[in-house]
């Protein structure tokens, strides 16, 4: 009997452990690959240095890469991106290396964003940017929340509410490729 109980209990805890991992990113459409990074000075420092994170969105024909202290690298987008197709989310992205890894790992990796706030999205299905911050932080003015984006995107400032938006990427060989499909 005990057996059968250690064997039921270990079996839940292990679909536990893979729904929370499932759980972890969500199901938006978000589909986007640039490659160099390092052309892009902004983009490859938020991908190579811990804390670091930059703003990705597309105007136009054209993808910016904006950091919180300004500073904005820009790219045309190619007649490449126009046939493969990219989805950039509700609102584009946030991509940066968290300056601690998260529980369960020996490093941080790369880490993606969408650049709405998710909790006005959810509740009033407003599509609303954040502002990027010093220190690994974004703002939405609409609800005054902050989110740290270096502890998985939980709101760490304003009325309590969901992490954010996160996306699966893949960072290496100087490409960064964002799929969520």
């Amino acid at each position: 009997m005990r057996k059968t109980f250690l064997a039921i209990a270990l079996l839940l805890a292990a679909s536990c452990h893979d729904e929370a991992v499932s759980n972890k990113y969500c199901s938006l459409p978000a589909q986007f690959s640039f490659s160099p990074v390092n052309s892009i000075s902004q983009l490859y420092t938020s991908c190579e240095s811990q804390g670091e994170w930059c703003s990705i969105i597309l105007s136009g024909s054209r993808f910016y890469f904006t950091k919180a202290n300004g500073s904005q690298g820009m790219a045309n987008q190619t007649a490449l991106a126009g046939y493969t197709g990219f989805y950039m989310g509700l609102a584009g992205f946030l991509v940066g290396l968290p300056n601690m890894p998260e529980v369960g790992s020996d490093m941080p990796i790369v880490t993606c964003y969408d650049l709405a706030c998710r909790n006005c999205y959810d509740q009033y299905t407003v599509a609303r940017r954040l502002e990027l911050q010093e220190a690994g932080r974004a703002y939405c003015g609409r609800c005054q929340r902050t989110y740290d984006l270096n502890n998985m995107g939980q709101v760490s400032q304003g009325s309590a509410g969901q992490p954010l938006y996160r996306y699966r990427v893949y960072y290496g060989n100087n490409t960064l490729s964002i799929n969520n499909r």
